[in-house]
């Protein structure tokens, strides 16, 4: 069929033609929303799930509707910085947020004071000395400028929400890719939000991440299971499944097979980005105006080549051989999280000695821990892709240490 009107958006975080299966997660933002447009509280979330659900597909979701209702929106995608580049990417957003709200020439004192809060918090310290950066506003004196990143965030986030209210309006910081925030960076969101929450402002937090983000949530601050929801989303189960498959399709006047259907869920699992790429596949080989279910047999080795060659080999590419040796273990094992003796065992070393490598990957984002000694893949279908791409499990060496004298 004609690949241009190939309704399928196999691509990272674009959102699909039909979106299915979160109602309960939109629902719960927009009455966020409205509960602190009323000045009164509620919880926010930080949406928890593995690769290729529509955690990112979904926080797009949430900042259309907050720009619907007239909220500010800052949209950041974390990822590893120092203290210094986080406070240079929050200067910069929020600072864009504030000007959208008011433009300078009708600041009023809640305005401007908003303005020389964000100049304080621009000022850090680095290796090199103290530095600012170029916002031609005199800095506040005792606001966002105590040396300590939780509470200068919450001097912020305070002088922000208090010139939204005035203006009517609301802020709504979206981000993802939590997991990679440092504690420290975690913590100073976490705590600044509990005190918009006290002062009952319109501006909040809401992120998306991995699943372990709500444990790293809890250890960054104890009350943070009171201050966010954490729903997990996974893969699409029964009619939204089928609908996420079949009505793109029926927008361009093409219908699937029930038996295509049934082919297509249980090759896919219900993923939501991998029913997109063997939808997309699917389309191009099919030759009519129906889908017959040799068309998703047709198109099956199609769609796992696609997988195999981007979605995950992308992540398998930045893993050293022993990285590589621990997730084919792992596979060996099966799809299910593995306690770290049992990958051990199969590897023939120690636990202790496999720690490190364990910790790196799940820095990494590459593995998560659902539980205390065990481990699984952030990717679904991950065993089976390790299984494909290294057929024979193969431990190096261990590396002995040369003494001083050698």
């Amino acid at each position: 069929m004609d690949s241009v009107s190939n309704p399928y958006t196999p691509n990272a975080g674009a959102s699909p033609e039909i979106v299915v299966g979160r109602d309960d997660q939109i629902e719960a933002f927009r009455v966020l929303l409205q509960r602190l447009e009323r000045r009164r509280t509620e919880q926010s979330m930080i949406i928890t799930g593995l690769r290729g659900v529509g955690k990112t597909v979904l926080l797009g979701q949430f900042g259309e509707i907050a720009r619907a209702a007239r909220w500010e929106v800052v949209e950041i995608e974390a990822s590893k910085h120092d203290e210094s580049r986080f406070r240079q990417a929050m200067f910069s957003q929020l600072k864009s947020a504030l000007l959208r709200l008011s433009p300078r020439a009708r600041w009023t004192e809640r305005g401007r004071r908003a303005a020389e809060v964000l100049s304080a918090f621009a000022v850090s310290v680095d290796k090199q000395g103290a530095f600012s950066l170029s916002w031609d506003v005199e800095p506040a004196e005792g606001l966002a400028d105590h040396g300590d990143l939780s509470m200068d965030l919450t001097d912020v986030f305070v002088a922000l929400g208090e010139a939204a209210e005035e203006q009517g309006h609301g802020v709504a910081l979206l981000v993802d890719e939590v997991q990679f925030l440092g504690r420290p960076q975690l913590e100073a969101l976490i705590q600044a939000v509990h005190k918009t929450v006290q002062r009952k402002l319109p501006i909040t937090f809401v992120g998306a991440g991995l699943p372990q983000i709500a444990e790293l949530a809890g250890d960054a601050k104890s009350y943070a299971e009171r201050l966010f929801e954490f729903p997990t989303i996974g893969s699409l189960s029964g009619d939204d499944a089928r609908k996420a498959l079949t009505e793109p399709a029926l927008v361009e006047g093409v219908a699937f097979d029930e038996d295509a259907v049934d082919l297509a869920i249980d090759i896919t699992h219900g993923y939501p980005y991998f029913l997109q790429e063997l939808g997309y596949q699917v389309w191009s080989v099919a030759s009519d105006a129906r889908v017959r279910r040799e068309d998703v047999e047709l198109a099956r080795e199609a769609y796992e080549a696609k997988l195999d060659g981007s979605f995950f080999r992308v992540r398998l590419d930045r893993a050293t051989p022993l990285q590589t040796a621990y997730m084919r273990a792992m596979a060996e094992l099966g799809p299910e999280p593995q306690k770290a003796a049992d990958v051990a065992r199969v590897m023939g070393r120690e636990s202790s000695q496999l720690g490190p490598t364990r910790a790196e990957l799940i820095d990494m984002g590459l593995l998560y821990t659902p539980e205390h000694g065990y481990a699984a893949f952030t990717v679904p279908d991950f065993d089976r892709f390790m299984k494909r791409a290294v057929p024979e499990l193969v431990v190096p060496e261990v590396q002995r240490r040369k003494r001083k004298d050698e």
